[in-house]
């Protein structure tokens, strides 16, 4: 399980490196890094399939570590994975902002003698369009560094729980094993106590023998 899990933690900070290089690459190959992290992603997930398998296989005074460690390296690539969707929807939304001012640049007018005339309403409706995509693109931007924030928090009290958890587990492996040895100790004592009170009464028996 040891070799798996760093494993799994090397990706994980492989692709969370990678992620840093979204925007910074160009538009025509940018889908081609979307996809090269998605895939990754969905290979991490699949080895996190095999950790908690193995994890439900460690010795009882081990699982409880090992299932904590598993859950950090899920709750890190969910966290990677959250950050892709959302810089794949900004980029829709800015792609389709920029289709629709090409069509609108490209729009040729006719005028002639018998009628003329401009499509007013429809140049304003696009405009209409235009602005609410702009809004909307500004709210998507919001949820989405609204989400990031509240992952970063989450991610930060997830490590103080994990942290606490392993002492606590540490500290009951250790009460464990005191109690064993109280246990030991104590049946020990018992037959010790028990061989004391035998000796006893045979000798009380010979002394009161002999003297009578």
């Amino acid at each position: 399980m040891e070799t798996l899990y760093h494993q799994t933690n090397k990706q994980i900070q492989e692709v969370q490196s990678q992620m840093g290089r979204l925007e910074k690459t160009d538009r025509q190959s940018v889908h081609l890094l979307e996809n090269e992290l998605q895939a990754r992603i969905d290979q991490i997930f699949n080895q996190l399939e095999r950790l908690e398998i193995l994890a439900s296989k460690e010795p009882p005074n081990r699982r409880q570590n090992a299932k904590l460690r598993v859950d950090q390296l899920k709750y890190d690539v969910q966290h990677l994975q959250t950050a892709l969707r959302n810089f794949q929807h900004r980029r829709y939304a800015h792609e389709a902002q920029e289709r629709e001012r090409e069509e609108l640049l490209s729009r040729s007018f006719t005028t002639n003698d018998a009628d003329t005339s401009i499509p007013i309403d429809e140049t304003l409706q696009f405009n209409s369009s235009l602005q609410n995509a702009h809004r909307g693109m500004d709210d998507l931007l919001g949820s989405g560094s609204s989400i990031l924030n509240g992952l970063r928090d989450q991610r930060s009290t997830l490590k103080g729980t994990h942290k606490k958890m392993l002492d606590v587990a540490n500290m009951l492996g250790l009460s464990n094993t005191v109690m064993r040895l109280i246990e030991k100790r104590a049946s020990q004592d018992k037959f010790i106590m028990m061989a004391g009170m035998l000796a006893t009464c045979v000798v009380m028996f010979l002394v009161v023998k002999y003297l009578s």
